[in-house]
């Protein structure tokens, strides 16, 4: 399998992992790493050998969005260690988000578009906030342990997490999912699960282990029959979230004064004051 630096690509027999491992960053996204996990993707479609993925994060979380320094306003002139300190101080506060700003993500995302349709399950711990939100979305399954926080947190900078609405709703078509658009609050795993967005809840740790022992069981059914079940899923979301991409290129929230004052704001420690414009 090829050399990755910001994710790793493994495998156990017919079972693969693929783990977001930018741990000093909340393995936030970055061009790098978004194009890696495209390549890691790509060679789990095509290997015949490789049947179940499962997709989890290093360290303290799952993945927190776009990095801050790469992609928005948030790249403060300040030395690493403050940096990686203000990330997760972004983070608790929901400011890190950003699948908007993903390249390329579109409303197909990272898995409507595959050749093989083959099972992917998300391991969830600590923080999945909008790019992170976005990519747990659209997997097949979702486990997730009991100190996983999930965000539509575009919203509160700013920008339109509409795509990633989209993917939520088509497995929790309920006011919550509403609610995490509107307001980008965070959403604990517990509520998620009672909401039926979440497979499998689960002691704080344990999260690989149940999407381990989850994979077993796909990995018992023929393969074939669990692949037509994904695709069928899979389409539910992709005209929907292709749809809103269209709509959300046109609105170019990236660019009004609310969402650079939603970077200045927070980067000044201060209440932002928006102005509708």
């Amino acid at each position: 399998m090829s050399d990755y630096q910001t994710v790793e690509f493994t495998n156990k027999g017919r079972l693969a992992y693929l783990k977001l491992n930018r741990p000093e960053r909340l393995n936030a996204f970055t061009d790098q790493m978004e194009a890696e996990m495209r390549q890691a993707l790509l060679e789990f479609d095509l290997n015949d050998d490789l049947w179940v993925l499962i997709i989890h994060g290093a360290g303290k979380s799952f993945c927190a969005g776009v990095d801050v320094k790469e992609h928005s306003s948030f790249a403060f002139g300040v030395d690493d260690a403050a940096r990686n300190a203000r990330a997760l101080e972004a983070a608790r506060a929901g400011h890190i988000g950003g699948a908007q700003h993903v390249r390329g993500t579109g409303g197909e995302g990272w898995l409507g578009r595959t050749a093989n349709y083959k099972p992917v399950i998300a391991a969830l711990h600590g923080y999945a906030l909008g790019g992170g939100a976005h990519l747990a979305a659209e997997c097949d399954l979702i486990v997730a342990s009991e100190d996983a926080r999930v965000a539509i947190s575009e919203t509160t900078a700013g920008m339109s997490g509409s795509r990633t609405w989209a993917k939520i709703n088509t497995f929790m078509p309920t006011k919550l999912a509403s609610e995490m658009l509107i307001t980008g609050r965070k959403m604990e795993a517990s509520e998620l699960y009672r909401m039926g967005f979440v497979n499998r809840l689960v002691p704080n740790g344990q999260h690989l282990a149940a999407a381990e022992e989850l994979a077993q069981e796909v990995l018992s059914v023929p393969p074939l029959a669990t692949r037509d079940a994904v695709r069928v899923t899979r389409k539910q979301w992709v005209p929907i979230a292709t749809q809103l991409d269209t709509e959300m290129q046109l609105s170019r929230l990236d660019r009004t004064e609310d969402f650079k004052e939603a970077g200045r704001a927070f980067a000044e420690k201060r209440k932002p004051q928006f102005q509708a414009r």
